[in-house]
């Protein structure tokens, strides 16, 4: 396959598959892919926001006559709203989802809740500052959230004219049922949000363990296009070196915890060397407090704004680290 310029908008990968990227990957900027054969279509993933999600479908409209009104299958990798949010514009779709995110979807993190929090935001300090960076771009007020409509535990296959789409749970990982979209027959695979390429991934769930298990079925998987959640289309030695960092945040982390130190005192510590080239480093604090929680097995409600907090204050750090040798970052 021709390389696929990483440029915003869709691109066709050949027999039948399309993919939509939104450069640069980092937070709410995802990608998204359409899968068509003869009057049938599934679409990997929808976007953060309406407006975002509408531009989709007129562009893949134009191309393949497959619009939000006709595409006949959705399916959400995860529960994150970068990724379901625009689900209420596939009017007329079959919405699948692996049970466990499904439960994500309707109950952790509804659009209604970032709307509020993004009015509430001066109230939350620092975490309510880093909140309107991330996120002011996007418009969540208004937005009709369709809750999938099917759902799936292990492996799923769907039809998509004479193809054969594979749904493979790989959660909990990332989130709490992240989903593998494969199409072996076009050596195709959609992986969500199990791929950040040329950015810093986050694990909201875990364990780790899980996600590099993710990485390695996709390096066993005989593909030649690899769609990730965010940034540019890869190949195995992408998903290898996504494979790394996770690898050593984990070793890293589990490290310090034998030492002693919290998790915040950890995510501190660490130092990231070319990992931290990577855009949005600060989540490594959201990581490392995954991994800690793992290990403690530690199932309490997790204090997101707490989260957020964190991510901001590493993220002063390691902006102001960068400006001295020897630096973490």
């Amino acid at each position: 396959m021709a390389p696929v310029p990483y440029t915003r908008g869709l691109h066709d990968v050949g027999n039948g598959h399309f993919v939509w990227l939104l450069p640069t990957g980092t937070w709410g900027y995802s990608n998204a892919g359409l899968v068509v054969d003869g009057d049938r279509s599934l679409l990997v993933d929808t976007l953060f926001d309406e407006k975002l999600t509408a531009e989709m479908f007129a562009a893949m409209k134009d191309a393949t006559g497959v619009g939000g009104a006709e595409v006949g299958t959705v399916v959400n990798t995860h529960a994150n709203g970068d990724h379901t949010y625009g689900n209420g514009l596939a009017i007329n779709a079959n919405i699948i989802a692996s049970k466990a995110s499904a439960h994500e979807i309707a109950e952790e993190a509804p659009p209604e809740m970032l709307a509020g929090m993004m009015k509430m935001a001066d109230q939350f300090g620092i975490a309510g500052e880093f909140f309107k960076a991330k996120f002011g771009d996007f418009h969540f007020d208004g937005i009709q959230m369709r809750q999938p409509t099917q759902t799936f535990t292990g492996e799923l296959e769907v039809k998509v004219g004479d193809k054969t789409a594979r749904l493979i749970e790989v959660g909990p990982a990332h989130t709490a049922g992240d989903t593998l979209v494969h199409v072996p027959e076009d050596k195709v695979v959609y992986t969500g949000d199990i791929l950040f390429i040329e950015g810093t991934p986050i694990a909201w769930a875990g364990p780790v363990s899980n996600w590099i298990k993710a990485c390695d079925l996709i390096c066993a998987m005989d593909v030649d296009v690899i769609v990730p959640g965010h940034g540019p289309l890869t190949d195995k030695a992408g998903v290898r070196t996504m494979r790394e960092y996770l690898v050593f945040v984990d070793k890293e982390a589990r490290a310090r915890h034998a030492a002693g130190m919290d998790s915040w005192a950890a995510a501190q510590d660490i130092a990231l060397g070319a990992f931290g080239e990577w855009p949005d480093a600060e989540r490594l604090a959201v990581t490392v407090d995954t991994i800690y929680r793992e290990i403690n097995a530690d199932t309490s409600p997790r204090d997101v704004v707490g989260m957020f907090t964190r991510m901001a204050e590493l993220e002063k750090q390691q902006k102001a680290a960068c400006g001295h040798p020897g630096h973490k970052h």
